[in-house]
């Protein structure tokens, strides 16, 4: 009698489960272990290849082995990130591009004193690789993204053992919990690259509108000039240029405290109302070919959310793209007279960023599909000009004055009008005096109290009763 080599007995009089044991070795490191890979892959329809068997275990236990805090494994998305940030040339900066950004940053902020009333940051520049910024801003994109990425994780790992055949159920035994760690594996895996990708295209810390780090002012010499390619302009005005942008917002952070946790808490309640399409996730669950490792990760990309909106998402998102529009709006407003005299191809520079933050690059469509988030500023150009108006009509320091409250801050309706916003904002501001004055009156005693009030009217109704009474006969 032959012996099984799916099904090794060692020698017990109880055989091993060789689906369990093949999982209890990937997880603790050991390789497939006395299981002959290729009739394991034979068994299961899978082609004897030894390189592909190789690249699947290798993925598998990568994805079983590694430590994870929570659904979803946040270490296989910072070294996912890494990896996608390094596969396109990642050369560690320079002592040059150290200094030409330090220089173009400490200009920046002179430029920039001339055109806001907001004081400067006093941070030092500094230049970053694509893998710098990965690990400088991973803390955030996890704050930003946890709320989506532990529903999808949840519901990933879920379907899969549902759709798992019963005879596989009984076969995984006590090796079924770890498949619980399979989808936040996966997912993790997947923002990492969405991550990674993001990386290659951001040229500042705060590039996509967001202060991805706190407190930081840098720019990536390596991004920068692949954002100039094809622009025929000189290098250093384009690196001036995003400088400006990038000083501007960490000035507009720094100086006005409330704003940071203001624009990501707006992020964060747009991101818990996202609904998961489960039917897709089951159907990505059903449909998964073990032989192809890169199928989920495609399928993923396309994105796994329901496009309809409850009337909450809806309000969350006009409040996030409404905050998104106004920072982007006065971020432009003030690089663009800050530029205009000193840098003759401003203009040119101001449009293209325009138009690149409000259409997005292939990076940031990929990570928006993943997350169901999207971060650019629709409505830039309306925000502008309402910055523009308020400068006009009130000077530089009645313009920055409204960054003193959330309170103060215009609203998608004044976007839609900029010019009526002063206006409307008198009404508001006399309705508000309007009623502190009557409670500060009726604090004081000002007004009788209700009983007074009717004693008043009963003594004022016999008075007109008696008059009525003593008047002459006809």
């Amino acid at each position: 009698m032959t012996s099984n080599p799916l099904n090794p007995s060692n020698g017990d009089e109880n055989p091993k489960d060789p689906l369990a044991e093949m999982l209890q070795n990937l997880m603790g490191g050991k390789g497939l272990g006395d299981i002959d890979p290729a009739e394991l892959a034979k068994a299961a329809g899978l082609p004897n290849d030894p390189n592909l068997l190789a690249q699947m275990f290798s993925q598998v236990q990568a994805m079983m082995s590694a430590p994870s805090e929570g659904p979803v494994n946040w270490k296989l998305a910072h070294d996912n990130a890494r990896r996608v940030a390094a596969g396109s040339s990642d050369p560690s900066v320079t002592s040059a591009q150290s200094r030409e950004v330090d220089e173009a940053l400490r200009l920046a902020e002179l430029w920039l004193d001339q055109v806001t009333d907001l004081p400067a940051t006093g941070l030092i520049g500094k230049a970053w690789s694509r893998a710098e910024w990965v690990e400088e801003t991973l803390g955030t994109w996890k704050r930003l993204t946890e709320p989506v990425a532990n529903s999808v994780a949840n519901a990933l790992s879920t379907a899969m053992t549902e759709q798992m055949p019963e005879e596989m159920k009984s076969m995984m035994g006590g090796a079924s919990s770890m498949l619980q760690n399979v989808g936040g594996a996966i997912f993790g895996m997947q923002l990492g690259q969405a991550i990674g990708a993001l990386s290659t295209d951001v040229v500042s810390s705060t590039d996509i509108g967001v202060p991805l780090a706190d407190l930081e002012m840098a720019l990536l010499p390596g991004n920068v000039a692949k954002f100039g390619e094809g622009l025929s302009l000189p290098e250093n005005d384009i690196r001036l240029f995003l400088a400006v942008r990038e000083a501007a917002h960490a000035r507009l952070f720094v100086q006005v405290p409330w704003l940071r946790g203001h624009l990501l808490g707006a992020i964060e309640a747009y991101a818990r109302g996202i609904h998961i399409d489960t039917s897709r996730i089951e159907e990505l669950a059903r449909d998964l070919d073990p032989s192809n490792p890169e199928g989920i990760q495609e399928a993923l990309s396309q994105g796994v959310f329901m496009p309809q909106r409850t009337p909450e998402q809806d309000q969350a998102l006009q409040k996030l793209e409404t905050a998104l529009a106004l920072v982007e709006g006065w971020v432009d407003e003030l690089t663009a007279a800050a530029t205009e005299k000193v840098l003759p191809s401003a203009a040119a520079l101001r449009e293209t960023v325009r138009r690149r933050r409000a259409t997005g690059g292939p990076a940031e469509h990929a990570f928006a599909s993943l997350v169901g988030l999207e971060l650019r500023p629709r409505r830039l150009r309306e925000a502008a000009t309402l910055w523009a108006s308020l400068k006009a009509e009130r000077g530089i320091d009645g313009r920055d004055a409204i960054w003193k409250h959330p309170d103060l801050l215009p609203t998608a309706e004044d976007l839609d009008d900029p010019k009526g916003f002063s206006e409307r904002r008198k009404l508001a501001e006399a309705s508000d005096s309007e009623v502190d004055d009557a409670l500060q009156k009726l604090l004081n005693g000002g007004f009788d109290s209700p009983a007074d009030t009717e004693g008043e009217k009963a003594d004022g109704e016999k008075t007109d009763e008696g008059d009525e009474g003593d008047a002459p006969k006809s």
